[in-house]
């Protein structure tokens, strides 16, 4: 992916949504990571699967590591940091351990400085929508978008924080991340932990959808007419639609994971509102026969209105 691929807009009412792609590549097994997604269902969609969302040949998934950003009201919030740079991730390798991240040159792309982010959203504290939130200043771990505030689900900042003081459902990345890209925040006081629901403004509120993680939330967006969910990790491939009982093996309570993604895309398919997973593309959803089925997917433009696109 070129940088023109890796940053793309689109504008829904008054909000100006960009995607920031860091890398689009095989991750995963099927298998392993979707472990109730029979095969037969990854090959009668091959069409329009691969290569996008699947590599059959390895039999991988294939998704994207992305952050979003929202110009909403004069104001720049930034959904999920990614990975973040250089982080001790132990047995995460290639994906996330040592590796680099390219996300303040891609923002900087999309005419976004770090001093310009005047709110964060971690829609849960995973290794992969948090590593961002802070940079390496000396050995020390600080803000990486100094004006910002930074939302953080409650139920989440309980369970990985320091809160958790047995440590119950927690493994060592978990403890790692939390101490390299969640605590700097609450040290710096720029951590909003927040429960129920959330207003950002008068187009953005902020929602509990646990399962995942305790406090996995999503972002809606309502604007003009138009209308549309920032489901984080609710789905991490399009599969999920078709198959919406089907969890990931990392989810922290299944039965609640599946209660939440039906209910959002429920929702979505009812009140048209665009799906904006964390891992892959917008789309619309259908309902089709006691299920659901993918519809369009949103057409992205290259760049944003106030970056370069050259």
């Amino acid at each position: 992916m070129g940088g023109d691929e890796r940053v793309q807009n689109i504008v829904l009412g008054d909000v100006e949504v960009i995607r920031v792609i860091e890398w689009h590549e095989p991750f995963l097994p099927t298998s392993d990571f979707l472990p109730d997604v029979a095969a037969e269902v990854w090959t009668a969609n091959a069409d329009w699967l691969t290569p996008e969302h699947w590599q059959p040949d390895s039999d991988r998934m294939v998704i994207a590591l992305q952050s979003w950003v929202l110009r909403s009201g004069g104001r720049t919030i930034l959904v999920d940091t990614g990975a973040g740079s250089r982080r001790e991730r132990p047995g995460m390798a290639p994906w996330f351990d040592q590796r680099e991240s390219d996300l303040l040159a891609l923002l900087a792309e999309a005419g976004v400085q770090p001093r310009d982010v005047d709110v964060v959203v971690n829609t849960h504290l995973h290794v992969d929508h948090v590593g961002g939130n802070t940079v390496d200043a000396g050995g020390q771990w600080v803000p990486a978008f100094p004006n910002a505030q930074y939302l953080i689900p409650a139920a989440d900042d309980a369970h990985y924080g320091p809160g958790n003081a047995s440590g119950e459902g927690l493994g060592e990345v978990d403890r790692l991340v939390y101490e390299d890209s969640v605590a700097p925040i609450h040290e710096a006081g720029q951590a909003v932990v927040w429960d129920g629901q959330y207003t950002v403004d008068e187009h953005l509120t902020l929602e509990p959808a646990p399962g995942h993680t305790p406090g996995t939330s999503v972002l809606r967006l309502a604007s003009g007419g138009d209308r549309a969910v920032f489901a984080g990790d609710l789905l991490h491939s399009p599969v999920q639609i078709l198959e919406s009982c089907c969890n990931s093996a990392y989810c922290y309570s299944p039965q609640q994971a599946t209660a939440s993604r039906r209910r959002i895309l429920e929702r979505a398919a009812d009140e048209r509102e665009l799906l904006i997973p964390g891992h892959f593309g917008a789309l619309e959803v259908q309902r089709r026969d006691g299920g659901f089925a993918l519809g369009q997917w949103a057409a992205f433009g290259p760049g944003s209105a106030n970056g370069r696109t050259d």
